[in-house]
């Protein structure tokens, strides 16, 4: 038997679909059968859309509500018969429906939601009809649906005037009765064929504009029309499409005062039963200024009002996260258990319909619930329950809930009042969520520009660990601990700790040197990491009770997982989306980071490994000679350049001496001065005289071709007498002279210059003889000293001069001490040369 009865037609516009889904939401939730909207909105959108889409006609929607089902039929003029195809049905006609296309889908989303359903032909006409069969209620739970006037009539102000105005299918007006002169000072020869838009005053707001509204069947709402005197009439009315006689589109408007609206106004559309709504105590949540900078605070204090203003043991209010996909609890007051802050669910996480958040609902006993009906109440002894939506413009964006202890503690009544406060603060919460929001974001840019440059400005590996840690604690949680992976098959290693209480942290690496290391798993994403709490629990370790949260994301860089970033919050506290996801742009950013220093850190070790084997064994200690040696290699983790020493023996009583300088820095000229260093070694013990030593060094270098550079080199022979004396022989190849410093503080040069290497393939060398006696020094000095500069000054040969004067009666060691001090001194900013100084002093005692 039909107990209610709803219709309307649409035309075949791009808005049909939409306009048909509202009328069939606004019809069963009038009816009171909200558990089978979702489903017949779903399959009356694909019918109409196939009706006025891929039919081409308009499509007529029927509600029927019987007395266990809800009937829906959907008619359309298309004169086709196609039929949904199923696999045990053979059919050869193309005008069947493809289940992978367009056309008969709807017929098979039917067959799969529906408890009954068929196609019905007549002539010209196709009705698809389908039954939906009525839940038996939960026990327990009931959705709060407002109730209609009943015997209460609406108050009217005066008489009532209702204006008709009828408009063609451009908008144009074509009847003007004589309410509507009345009501808008506007005789009918006056308004006769202007637009509807030049009158109406439509409100500035998201949705339908008057163009949209105006190809719906049926719309129904508040707007404004500017009146003859100048004045704007707020009105309320109701659009309906019609066809006139002659079969073209027209539309019906007919309009009352704004005051006079519930002549008007259909029972179950938002606002409707003015009676009852008057009957209901209004509840006010917001008391004071609304503060959109603290939406935590706001969000609390509606809770707790919430809790006092109905007698409530608990209250706690969920906001959706921006893919409307979970609720995250964002205050709650009263709840006990294992409820946290920013805690996730997904939205109608429960079973059955009355489980829906989109509507309000009143639980009346959780008791006979099955459990994981209200996830944040289990565990505790709250029995009764109060949800209600948070909806801006249709929009679901949070849900409110109120609990007690006691069962059957609220009534519709008490949801109703709750439901018409949430209407008033939804708008207010999305506004401060929104900016919120928006802050997050800002925040999130400039911690991520600010971590990009911190990790951008090293490339040592410890120093890029303790960023990372100290980058997220903290700002994204209390504690962080840092794994890396050089060896994937022997797992992560603990690099680094951090805890925002730093005398926590030694308890912190001790438990996680006893917990299990997390699995180097690729995937991105956070991931929950519980072997951490666990292991604290097993072992009753002092940190255990403080955990909260724990997660691990994986630091990949080029295609592979090279660390762990574990981040865990204090006991009660859950991690946020937004700062999941601006961990997880962290973790990128620093495993790049990370990466780059291991390759740099790896890069010098073996740099200096190599270089390292190019500088001189351990120096020989000669008798009756000081020698003291300073050397320093210009660039960045460079121990060996273009500059070089040597001191070895040759020969029984005689060593050879070497100080040079290869044209460039760094490992280019490094590999340069290995071949130096070595040839001068093996050509010295060969029984060569010093210019036949550095020519055939000369050769040797040009034979390396394009790789070849040009050398300086003094090079000398020393032999210790028994007088004490010391005798030298010496050959300047275009190397800075080197300085002689007698006992009373004479300087001259102890040598001329000669040919550089590398350059001519013949050479004249010739050695110079010199003998220095007990007390004197011999200074010899790459250009790196000479050429020192501040500006357009330079330490020159008589600046070197000058500093060794003042060096007279000093030993080897500190004679070179005091000219690296003054090369140091000479200019603030650092050497950006190499710089060798060899120093042979002769003792005035003989030392055996």
């Amino acid at each position: 038997m039909v107990t209610a009865r709803a219709a309307a037609t649409f035309e075949p516009v791009d808005r049909s679909a939409a306009a048909a889904r509202g009328f069939v939401r606004d019809a069963l939730l009038g009816w009171g059968v909200p558990e089978v909207v979702d489903d017949a909105v779903v399959l009356v959108s694909e019918l109409v859309t196939n009706a006025v889409v891929h039919a081409g006609t308009a499509a007529e929607v029927v509600c029927l509500q019987e007395e266990e089902t809800v009937r829906i039929e959907v008619s359309d003029r298309h004169p086709e018969r196609g039929l949904p195809s199923f696999a045990n049905v053979t059919m050869n006609s193309e005008r069947y429906a493809d289940p992978d296309g367009e056309g008969g889908r709807g017929l098979l989303m039917c067959s799969a939601l529906s408890s009954s359903w068929g196609v019905e032909y007549a002539a010209g006409r196709k009705t698809v009809w389908f039954r939906l069969a009525l839940p038996e209620q939960q026990p327990g739970t009931r959705y709060a649906l407002p109730s209609l006037p009943g015997g209460e009539l609406p108050a009217a102000d005066g008489p009532v005037r209702v204006a008709v105005v009828q408009l063609d299918d451009h908008g144009r007006v074509r009847h003007w009765n004589a309410d509507a002169e009345s009501l808008f000072h506007r005789p009918a020869d006056a308004v006769f064929g202007r637009p509807w838009a030049e009158l109406a005053v439509w409100p500035q707001t998201p949705g339908l504009g008057l163009g949209d509204t105006l190809r719906l069947a049926r719309w129904e709402g508040s707007y404004a029309v500017r009146g003859g005197d100048g004045a704007v009439q707020e009105v309320y009315g109701t659009h309906v499409r019609l066809r006139d006689s002659g079969g073209t589109p027209t539309v019906l408007c007919v309009l009352v005062r704004e005051a006079d609206r519930a002549v008007l106004r259909t029972p179950g559309t938002p606002g409707a039963a003015e009676g009852a709504t008057t009957a209901v105590e209004p509840l006010d949540l917001l008391v004071g200024p609304v503060s959109p900078d603290d939406l935590s605070s706001l969000l609390q204090r509606i809770v707790e009002r919430a809790r006092d203003l109905l007698d409530a043991d608990a209250s706690y209010l969920l906001l959706t996260s921006e893919d409307e996909t979970e609720f995250e609890l964002r205050a709650a007051t009263g709840l006990a258990g294992p409820s946290r802050r920013f805690s996730r669910m997904p939205i109608d996480a429960g079973a059955g319909r009355f489980d829906s958040a989109r509507l309000p609902a009143v639980h009346e006993d959780l008791a006979v619930r099955p459990t994981g009906a209200a996830p944040l109440l289990d565990g505790t002894e709250l029995r009764s329950l109060i949800t209600v939506p948070l909806k801006v413009e249709g929009r679901l964006t949070g849900s409110l809930g109120v609990a007690a202890a006691a069962p059957g503690r609220y009534d519709n009544e008490d949801a109703l009042r709750l439901q018409f406060a949430a209407d008033r603060i939804a708008l207010a919460l999305e506004s401060a969520r929104l900016s919120e929001l928006e802050r997050l974001r800002r925040g999130s840019l400039s911690f991520l520009v600010e971590a990009s440059d911190l990790l951008a400005g090293t490339l040592e590996h410890e120093q890029t660990l303790a960023l990372m840690a100290q980058m997220a604690v903290p700002t994204l949680s209390s504690w962080c601990a840092v794994y890396t992976t050089p060896d994937v098959a022997a797992g992560a290693e603990l690099a680094f700790v951090l805890h925002e209480d730093e005398d926590r942290i030694d308890a912190l690496r001790a438990l996680l040197d006893k917990s299990p290391a997390p699995e180097a798993v690729p995937s991105p994403g956070a991931r929950p990491w519980t072997a951490l709490a666990e292991t604290a629990r097993a072992l009753g370790h002092p940190v255990g009770p403080d955990l909260g949260e724990t997660v691990v994301l994986p630091l990949s860089a080029r295609n592979r997982v090279i660390g762990l970033l574990v981040l865990g919050t204090r006991r009660g506290v859950r991690f946020r989306q937004e700062i999941l996801e601006l961990g997880e742009d962290l973790s990128r950013r620093a495993a790049l980071a990370l990466d780059n220093s291991r390759l740099y850190s790896e890069r010098t070790a073996t740099s200096q490994a190599f270089q390292r084997a190019l500088l001189p064994p351990e120096l020989p200690k000669i008798p009756g000679v000081e020698v003291e040696v300073f050397y320093q290699a210009a660039g960045e983790g460079n121990e060996v350049g273009g500059d070089f020493y040597d001191l070895f023996p040759i020969r029984e009583g005689t060593y050879g001496f070497a100080i040079g300088d290869v044209c460039g820095t760094g490992p280019e000229a490094a590999s340069v001065t290995g071949l130096a260093r070595n040839s001068l070694r093996l050509l010295a013990r060969e029984g060569l005289s010093a210019p036949q030593v550095l020519t055939r060094l000369n050769a040797a270098i040009l034979e390396e071709g394009s790789r070849a550079r040009f050398l300086t080199l003094l090079y000398g022979e020393l032999t210790p007498r028994e007088d004490g004396s010391t005798a030298l022989s010496l050959v300047c190849a275009g190397h800075p002279l080197p300085l002689r410093l007698r006992t009373d503080g004479q300087v001259d040069q102890a040598a001329s210059p000669q040919p550089l290497l590398g350059v001519m393939d013949e050479l004249d060398l010739t050695a110079e003889e010199l003998v220095l006696s007990p007390g004197e020094v011999l200074l010899c000095v790459t250009d790196g000293v000479t050429e020192r500069r501040e500006g357009r000054r330079m330490l020159g040969d008589e600046g070197l001069v000058e500093v060794l004067t003042g060096c007279a009666g000093l030993t080897a060691g500190a004679v070179a001490a005091r000219v690296h001090r003054a090369v140091e001194r000479f200019a603030p900013e650092p050497p950006s040369d190499d710089m060798a100084i060899l120093t042979l002093r002769i003792p005035t005692q003989r030392r055996n």
